[in-house]
């Protein structure tokens, strides 16, 4: 099972950026597809973003599309977040999680059953 540890989160204004930051503790990171979630008070956790095992092919929720980018360091075994434009309802604690399969095809279908590792957490907060 892949260890993983987020940071980055904090507080931060409406219109500004985070860089969220997930390193795994496995050699095998680099075989996995990775993704974000988020979970806001009250509310379900909800699939944010993913990406390829080979690092290519990221898909977004719609909510994000546009504002967020995910990418990967497979040397570093690091999958990481960039947030803009953040509004006050992308206020959630965030995880990032690793996949159950190794080397996944297709991403686009992914549900959250599919991954088997998960971080932590690390909370974003956006002010208005």
């Amino acid at each position: 099972q892949v260890q993983l540890v987020e940071s980055g989160g904090g507080l931060v204004q409406a219109g500004g950026s985070l860089r969220l930051s997930c390193e795994a503790t496995t050699l095998a990171f680099s075989g996995y597809a990775m993704a974000w979630f988020r979970q806001a008070p009250g509310k379900e956790r909800a699939f944010v973003a993913a990406i390829k095992w080979k690092g290519g092919s990221p898909y977004y929720a719609d909510s994000v599309k546009g504002r967020f980018t995910i990418s990967r360091d497979n040397a570093k075994n690091t999958v990481y977040l960039q947030m803009s434009s953040l509004k006050p309802e992308d206020t959630a604690v965030y995880y990032c999680a690793a996949d159950r399969a190794i080397r996944r095809a297709v991403i686009t279908d992914m549900r959250r059953a599919d991954f088997g590792s998960w971080g932590q957490g690390t909370q974003v907060t956006v002010s208005s």
